[in-house]
């Protein structure tokens, strides 16, 4: 069971959190916004409501529960056990519950659900020593003219208009960005509508840009100054516009530290998984969470981009992907994760994957020619933004253009890359069948082909050469516990 997928006991084992650190009932209705949730809870009129909590913070659910529960009179559901990730919200386990709303605790990428239902987040209200910010703010934008865009992990967000009102007597250009919530059903839309990037919103002056601001980023800690450790971080130094300054600023102790090397460095590694998706001939296609709007029609936009590309495709559905999983189908050129940007993103294990795990705008950028050249294509994390309807979104050329014709050297092992082979089929899909000297027709596979080639090919079927038996009885019992194995 391992072998495929995660084994049930290991959840069960898991440890939520560290045993012993909760947090006083005193401060239970600050930190989890108690009151906030029970006025959503009580507008809504929900009988029945699911609290999803990651693991850090189970210790706590059971008197977030009951103190909710003693105060709309709603019956509470507990889900602690996602099945792909604590930051997307867990729409499959409500709806088993029964549920008719989902309060999100923790960090969370803020991605829309794939059903309908009221959601709200409760980021927390990580403690930001202003003073100390302000002071490195100044320090690090000496030109008080300069457009700068303050940023800040989810934690820290309700303190970026504190820091921006002790900010805005010197400096003329602040943008200060928000979480973009989920705005409540029948609210009036604000004119102009903000951008959303980033998972976040950026309330720009008319005929301004993002491009143009530089970033201010208040979170992470002094102990980990690593940015890869942090798949928000992450995504924000990807997406970013190539040289403008990014700080980012402790909220503890006011220590900065330019992250532009950091990110010339990520970029680098994206162009490499670039690189190696065009030289790739099979592609995995990771199913991730299922719980995130649009991943069927995202699914769909890769296996076409892949054909298109003349590349084979194979779709995955293993969970959590890990370097055991993963190492069961050595005939992956390499593997792309559809989830979450957050998910996406997410920190390899020790050691890494036998072959490269890339985000769908990395396969874009190899498979699409009409994709922009490095350096003026913006690096999506959401698949979403790659879809139909995007303004970022990027349609394949005809099979008639010159596009799919451009010479094209891997700049890896150095060979020419042969244009897509679909293409000088004409649609008619006969290239798909290979005569065989024994008038055999056998379907042309570079899987099948890889699994012809190596030694091991698993069972034989050996028809007419195997002697009949008759059926035996085999093991009763559970596999953790069968019966001829004693109590031992």
């Amino acid at each position: 069971e391992s072998t495929f997928s995660s084994p049930a006991e290991e959840a069960l084992q898991r440890e939520a959190g560290v045993p012993g650190l909760f947090t006083p009932p005193e401060d239970l209705d600050r930190v989890y916004e108690l009151e906030r949730v029970a006025k959503f809870v009580c507008d809504l009129g929900c009988q029945r409501v699911a609290l999803q909590f990651p693991d850090q913070l189970l210790g706590d659910a059971g008197a977030v529960a009951a103190r909710l529960e003693e105060v709309t009179g709603s019956k509470m559901f507990i889900l602690g056990d996602t099945a792909y990730g604590s930051c997307c919200v867990d729409v499959l386990g409500a709806e088993q519950a029964g549920a008719q709303a989902l309060v999100h605790f923790g960090p969370a990428c803020l991605s829309p659900p794939a059903r309908l239902l009221p959601v709200t987040f409760v980021l927390g209200q990580r403690s930001v020593a202003l003073e100390l910010c302000a002071k490195a703010f100044e320090a690090q934008n000496p030109d008080p003219t300069a457009p700068v865009a303050l940023l800040s992990e989810p934690a820290c967000a309700h303190a970026l208009e504190a820091l921006a009102t002790l900010l805005r007597p010197k400096y003329q250009d602040l943008l200060i960005s928000s979480p973009a919530l989920p705005l409540p059903v029948g609210s009036p839309s604000s004119q102009p509508e903000p951008l959303e990037r980033f998972g976040r919103r950026f309330p720009l002056s008319p005929g301004r840009c993002l491009e143009e601001y530089g970033a201010f980023y208040v979170g992470g800690s002094q102990a980990s100054s690593d940015p890869i450790l942090d798949p928000d971080l992450s995504r924000l130094l990807l997406g970013w516009t190539p040289g403008r300054p990014f700080i980012s600023c402790c909220p503890d102790t006011g220590q900065t530290q330019d992250q532009g090397a950091q990110a010339g460095r990520l970029r680098a590694r994206r162009l490499y998984l670039v690189e190696r998706a065009r030289d790739a001939r099979v592609v995995g296609l990771l199913a991730g969470t299922l719980g995130v709007a649009q991943h069927r029609e995202a699914l769909a936009h890769l296996r076409e981009l892949t054909e298109a590309a003349g590349k084979r495709s194979y779709v995955l559905a293993l969970g959590r992907p890990t370097p055991a999983k993963l190492a069961n189908f050595p005939e992956m050129d390499i593997f792309v994760l559809l989830a979450c940007p957050l998910g996406a993103l997410a920190p390899q294990p020790p050691g890494g994957f036998l072959r490269p795990v890339l985000t769908p705008c990395e396969l874009e950028a190899a498979c699409n020619p009409a994709w922009p050249p490095p350096g003026l294509a913006p690096h999506l994390t959401h698949y979403a933004e790659l879809l139909p309807g995007s303004p970022f979104h990027v349609p394949l050329p005809p099979p008639e253009s010159e596009l799919w014709d451009t010479p094209d050297v891997s700049l890896i092992s150095g060979e020419l890359r042969p244009p897509p082979s679909w293409k000088a089929s004409n649609g008619t899909g006969c290239s798909a069948l290979t005569p065989r000297p024994q008038l055999e027709l056998a379907e042309s596979s570079p899987a099948a082909s890889f699994l012809s080639a190596r030694s091991w090919q698993g069972l034989e079927p050996r028809l007419g050469q195997t002697p009949v038996k008759e059926a035996v009885r085999g093991r009763r019992g559970i596999a953790i516990a069968y019966e001829d194995e004693g109590s031992s």
